[in-house]
């Protein structure tokens, strides 16, 4: 009898939560996104529910313009702990959830990233993932000596490089090439220690990494791209794509993409795992789930609704808030500005209804129910093709994720649709995904058996 296909569930731990007016709730952690219990709590109750893993977005320095002028202060999005500082003293107080931190490729280097993720996963026994982005704002590369950020083509080639690079370095060490003899002297094979010695358009990275092989073979590599050069990055490397999608038309077209991309690169697309973000806010009934999300969006201030909009579409302020949508001024961030700027043509929305209208999820599935609404809203896309699980988006942190797990957490479980254990301890065990064979190794390997082939025959 075949065993039923569960779903993945990670949570994005975005500072105090992602609806617009999360910090005001009045049952969120003042001053949150410096504290860490505050993380403690939340990370503590991923684990509870059993989720595949815990997520940590980031960018290098406060990526969002203040426009109109004092959005920016009514936020709670200009603070945050450096996250691989932070995943590390979480690891200390969790055990199996994975834990997942954004790194940039265009203001890193890769021998820096490939060590940092290592040092985590051994720290963490195994539960460490990458979550690759690119840089795109002015105001982040005007943090390491630039006046504005590369261009779209530059970053995404370096990125490519970058992955392949890192990759490279995890495989410095073989899986068995430290003996720790202490009778011979001998600590590892010399042998098994490989020199990457990668030229590149971009990087001369010679190598070894001066971290051993990982618990899990390598970190895993997360990515969110919607572009056409992010999904062929995420077709290519990645082991869980983060998407957005509001409609299910959508969330199937962008699946089956990915997916198919993945053949020419000889990838499973089994090996996959797309996970699209959603907001649920779930309530004993409809009533009660819809007074909890009209909590948070009577604390919107219009300045914070313009402001999270001008990320994308340029600042607004000069249009009359009860006006149509106009046409960007300035569209930045051009695949999430799209998104919004379908989701108001498709309801003729005003500049107030468009930012109200996701204020909760920034582009993302919004879902307000019973605990059965939401799994029916979840297990629709899942058996869909749409998703192979969700990337949890509390409103506000930490109940908005213990309100998830106390009440849908339960519904998916009865349905079969969701784990009731963890299986295993690494991040690689709760997503299925294979160990990834050292591939030097695995060249000797064949190298033999095709000589012991040549004998024989």
């Amino acid at each position: 009898m075949a065993t039923q296909r569960q779903m993945h569930l990670g949570v994005s731990m975005i500072g105090m939560g992602y609806h617009l007016a999360a910090w005001r709730h009045p049952d969120a952690t003042p001053g949150g996104n410096s504290n860490l219990q505050h993380f403690i709590r939340v990370v503590q109750a991923a684990e509870r529910g059993l989720f595949d893993m815990a997520f940590l977005a980031d960018g290098v320095g406060i990526r969002f313009h203040d426009e109109p002028a004092g959005a920016l202060a009514r936020t709670c999005k200009n603070v945050q702990f450096e996250p691989l500082t932070l995943l590390s003293a979480l690891a200390m107080v969790t055990s199996r959830v994975g834990l997942v931190a954004t790194a940039s490729t265009t203001y890193n280097e890769p021998y820096h990233i490939a060590r940092k993720f290592a040092s985590l996963d051994h720290i963490s026994g195994g539960r460490a993932g990458w979550n690759v982005v690119t840089s795109v704002t002015d105001m982040e590369a005007q943090n390491f000596n630039r006046d504005k950020a590369p261009g779209y083509d530059q970053r995404y080639d370096r990125a490519a490089e970058f992955v392949e690079v890192v990759r490279g370095l995890w495989e410095s060490w073989e899986d068995d090439a430290f003996v720790r003899d202490k009778a011979s002297g001998l600590n590892y094979h010399p042998k098994k220690m490989h020199v990457l010695n990668h030229q590149g358009p971009h990087f001369q990275v010679r190598g070894p990494l001066n971290v051993e092989r990982t618990p899990q073979g390598a970190p895993v590599i997360v990515q969110a791209g919607a572009s056409e050069q992010g999904r062929e990055l995420a077709a290519a490397t990645a082991d869980v794509v983060y998407a957005a999608s509001q409609r299910l038309e959508d969330g199937r077209a962008y699946y089956a993409d990915v997916k198919d991309r993945m053949a020419k690169y000889g990838r499973d697309p089994s090996s996959l795992a797309i996970m699209p973000g959603i907001m649920a806010i779930p309530g004993r009934t409809r009533q009660e789930a819809q007074d909890r999300y009209d909590v948070l969006q009577e604390l919107v201030h219009p300045l914070v609704g313009l402001g999270a909009r001008s990320n994308y579409l340029g600042d607004l302020s000069a249009y009359p808030l009860d006006g149509p949508v106009p046409e960007p001024p300035n569209r930045r961030m051009h695949s999430r500005a799209q998104i919004f700027l379908d989701i108001a043509r498709r309801g003729n929305l005003t500049i107030r209804e468009l930012y109200l209208s996701i204020a909760g999820g920034n582009g993302h599935r919004l879902v307000i129910g019973t605990p059965g609404d939401i799994a029916d809203a979840m297990e629709e896309w899942f058996v869909g093709g749409a998703a192979d699980g969700f990337n949890i988006l509390p409103p506000y942190l930490p109940g908005g994720l213990e309100d998830v797990v106390e009440m849908v957490v339960p519904e998916l479980q009865r349905r079969g649709l969701y784990r009731t254990a963890y299986a295993g301890t690494t991040l690689r065990d709760h997503l299925g995904a294979a160990w990834p064979e050292h591939r030097v190794a695995a060249a000797r390997r064949a190298a033999v058996a095709a000589t012991l082939t040549d004998i024989v025959g």
